[in-house]
């Protein structure tokens, strides 16, 4: 099974996109973790995962609401720790994570573009917009990979 983890902090305006994705997710019915993004709570939360994606606010200079989608290894998530809530945050933990091998098999990245990280709970309508289509892809692609794995498991018995 897929884990999936939006990280973010609601009372910072744009830095919520990942925590309402995964809020979006829990409405469809999709099982999904919220975390601050700390790095060394999100190794904590992974490392014995095999399929993990991840959810957060990236700032990389795109237009707002740009969503972006980082696979494969290596994986190369920008970071830009002046705009990171987190402190240590996502990419530092996947840096972290591979030095020390702890990463899960397969890890996925979607980044939505912010712009705004001041204290509030209002969000960019360009972020909400992705949020929602965001959520939309993970829960395709999280259907789709259990049926496969249905299919998988009903052709061994």
């Amino acid at each position: 099974m897929t884990r999936i983890i939006g990280c973010g902090n609601l009372h910072r305006m744009d830095d919520g996109a990942g925590v309402l994705v995964a809020e979006r997710l829990r409405k469809l019915g999709i099982p999904a973790d919220v975390q601050s993004g700390s790095a060394f709570e999100l190794i904590e939360s992974w490392y014995k995962d095999e399929d993990v994606i991840l959810v957060d606010a990236v700032v990389t200079g795109s237009p707002v609401g740009t969503v972006h989608v980082w696979t494969g290894k290596p994986l190369k998530v920008p970071s830009n720790p002046q705009v990171s809530s987190h402190g240590f945050g996502v990419a530092e933990a996947i840096n972290l994570a591979r030095i020390l091998q702890l990463l899960p098999k397969t890890l996925t990245v979607y980044g939505i573009e912010g712009k705004e990280f001041g204290i509030d709970e209002s969000v960019s309508p360009a972020v909400l917009k992705s949020v929602e289509s965001v959520a939309q892809q993970i829960a395709q692609a999280t259907q789709q990979t259990e049926a496969h794995n249905r299919q998988i498991s009903s052709s061994r018995s």
